[in-house]
């Protein structure tokens, strides 16, 4: 069964649209026949993207609105929100997509703390507080999907500041989907997305060709599609390289830290390097 905010008559808004999985979602809810609004940074890619979903919609241009944005910014969410309901009325699926990850360190430059915890993170927060109330109120069949990482679960060291506004996110869309099934009326669902190696913009690094162990963003797409139809909350997608058992015992490792009074990440401390080994192969 197809979620019922996913009709013809209803309006999607996805930040981050203009390439990726955003834009992988779009055109798939712009194919469905939905109202589509793309938000992302300006430019020849937003001006692109645009043109794909217009040659994707069965109504064409007059259903798609493409927006410059930046999510970090809760005065542009605003103005996104006010052209999105003059242009096509209500919202009925919000996807807070926007990620950005330029690099970071503990002690690295501010700056980078600052754009990947205001896109990844308040982004998500923006697009929800200015979208979603008004979702929740309308009595309506609603979607709203928030994008995080399985790195905001298992914390891999390297990048800790996209780490730390993964990790946010999954909070706070756990915190959402809470509140919003306690809402007496409310008939919007939340799920947080957790993608797999998924070739986009973001993980490319320099390649042009996709690897063997990426997924594609349809790929990821399709698997999110499916996983909201069936109810899933956490969408723990795989991909070609690491299925859903081996996520999952890297996860229970990650918690097991904790209940076992480990050291802080000792999946990638040398002591436990055999213990960890012997954890994912069941024994």
């Amino acid at each position: 069964m197809v979620h019922p905010a996913l009709s013809p008559a209803a309006t999607a808004v996805i930040t981050g649209g203009a390439s990726g999985i955003g834009l992988a979602a779009a055109l798939r809810f712009a194919a469905m026949g939905l109202k589509v609004c793309i938000a992302d940074l300006g430019g020849e890619r937003l001006d692109a993207a645009q043109a794909s979903l217009a040659a994707a919609a069965p109504q064409g241009a007059s259903s798609i609105l493409a927006m410059a944005a930046d999510v970090s910014r809760i005065e542009d969410v605003r103005h996104l929100e006010a052209a999105v309901t003059a242009r096509f009325g209500a919202v009925d699926v919000l996807m807070n997509n926007a990620g950005v990850q330029p690099g970071s360190s503990i002690f690295g430059p501010e700056a980078n703390w600052r754009q990947v915890l205001g896109v990844n993170l308040w982004g998500v927060i923006h697009g929800t507080q200015v979208f979603g109330a008004k979702m929740a109120e309308s009595g309506r069949a609603g979607l709203i999907i928030n994008t995080g990482s399985k790195q905001g679960i298992t914390t891999p060291p390297g990048d800790p500041a996209y780490n730390v506004s993964k990790a946010g996110v999954k909070a706070f869309t756990e915190a959402l989907q809470h509140e919003l099934r306690n809402t007496p009326g409310c008939r919007v669902s939340v799920h947080l997305l957790i993608p797999g190696f998924v070739f986009t913009g973001l993980t490319a690094r320099g390649r042009t060709e996709k690897p063997p162990a990426a997924w594609t963003a349809d790929q990821t797409v399709a698997f999110m599609l499916e996983r909201i139809a069936a109810g899933d909350f956490y969408i723990l997608c795989p991909d070609n390289d690491v299925p859903r058992r081996l996520d999952e015992r890297r996860i229970l490792w990650a918690a097991g830290d904790l209940v076992e009074n480990r050291p802080a990440l000792s999946r990638w401390h040398p002591d436990y390097a055999a213990q960890f080994a012997a954890f994912v192969e069941g024994a």
